[in-house]
């Protein structure tokens, strides 16, 4: 049976992350509050800032930026776009 955790993205019970997806206390912070859907879309939002920022996960300041907006994005409600971002549709 699949681990379950109350998800603060999705503000409901889903389905758990199979292990600590981050290290340290950010990482063990998301694996017992954040389920797998939440993740993926960070993952996504995660994907889009490497690109559009030219960020190298190798450089220490970079890995800092996004330990900071996945912070946000997970748990605040919100993260930092690219500039110039404009959302599919709203153009």
């Amino acid at each position: 049976m699949p681990r379950t955790v109350y998800c603060e993205y999705e503000k409901r019970e889903t389905e758990g992350l199979d292990f600590v997806p981050w290290p340290g206390e950010l990482g063990k912070r998301v694996f017992a509050h954040i389920g797998k859907a939440a993740w993926a879309k960070w993952l996504a939002h995660q994907t889009m800032l490497i690109n559009e920022n030219r960020l190298s996960p190798m450089d220490s300041k970079h890995r800092a930026f996004l330990a900071e907006q996945m912070e946000k994005f997970l748990f605040e409600g919100g993260a930092e776009q690219p500039a110039g971002y404009v959302p599919t549709g709203q153009d």
